[in-house]
């Protein structure tokens, strides 16, 4: 599959999304939120892909916004509107874990983009910066909904309002990231870690991710209630007869995602 702006490949149950403008620290562009879109169509609909990557070409993961495409007529509501929200929209609705491999720098949008995937695996020295104050706006791509939810309301000001960057092992400090990666094993951990996830029952995985989320905002009586019904949808699963028949077994599970 060709696109302009990103690499896109399916290998061994995994979907990679590379952002491929490595010049300009694979900062997004209105044709890299419409591939990257069109990737996560790609990936969700097909059933040998189990989990999906995102990481950056070259230095950077992603540095944000072009802000070559923005002036002083930029209607920036329109902007999130057309731009954003079609592809943040995407990313939530897709059914398989997705990992953000954090390589480098991911700054403004760019770091709404890791904290809206399910992992993300951080180099040491690599940085999340929110980057919108400090050009006179707020910082946006769904960036206020999740960073709050991930380290709570206090660290969420201090990193959206001071512009306080933060590494990777400073994330990994506060719950932000899943694991710090050296550089010499990147590679290695990376494959290791979503191959993992890859093998795991991912519509079970997807049940998680999406009723876990409703649980924050829904009273205890109506998740609970959802619980159930979600727990009914796994239980008849391939999945879930494969968990327990390889158990009784004494073997490793196969899973499918079916």
């Amino acid at each position: 599959m060709d696109f302009e702006t990103i690499h896109y490949s399916e290998k061994d149950g995994l979907a990679t999304i590379t952002l491929n403008r490595p010049k300009a620290y694979n900062a997004f562009t209105k044709e890299m939120n419409k591939e990257i879109t069109k990737a996560l169509k790609v990936a969700n609909k097909n059933n040998d892909v189990r989990c999906v990557v995102f990481t950056g070409e070259g230095k950077a993961f992603c540095s944000g916004q072009d802000l070559q495409d923005v002036d002083e007529n930029t209607n920036h509501a329109e902007f999130l509107r057309e731009r954003y929200q079609p592809m943040l929209k995407q990313l939530k609705d897709t059914t398989k874990p997705v990992v953000a491999a954090i390589n480098g720098t991911a700054a403004g949008a760019g770091m709404s983009l890791a904290l809206a995937c399910d992992f993300r695996l951080m180099k040491p020295d690599a940085k999340f910066v929110s980057a919108f104050v400090g050009i006179g706006l707020i910082p946006d791509s769904g960036m206020m909904y999740h960073l709050p939810r991930l380290i709570g309301y206090a660290k969420a000001m201090e990193m959206t309002v001071l512009g306080r960057p933060m590494t990777g092992t400073e994330a990994y400090a506060v719950g932000l990231v899943t694991e710090v990666v050296e550089d010499n094993e990147w590679d290695e951990k990376v494959n290791e870690f979503t191959q993992n996830l890859a093998g795991m029952p991912t519509k079970s995985i997807a049940l998680v991710k999406r009723y876990m989320m409703d649980s924050m905002h829904e009273s205890y009586d109506e998740f609970l209630e959802k619980e159930a019904y979600a727990q009914r949808i796994a239980g008849q699963s391939k999945d879930h007869h494969e968990g327990v028949l390889s158990f009784k077994e004494k073997r490793q599970p196969t899973y499918t995602g079916q």
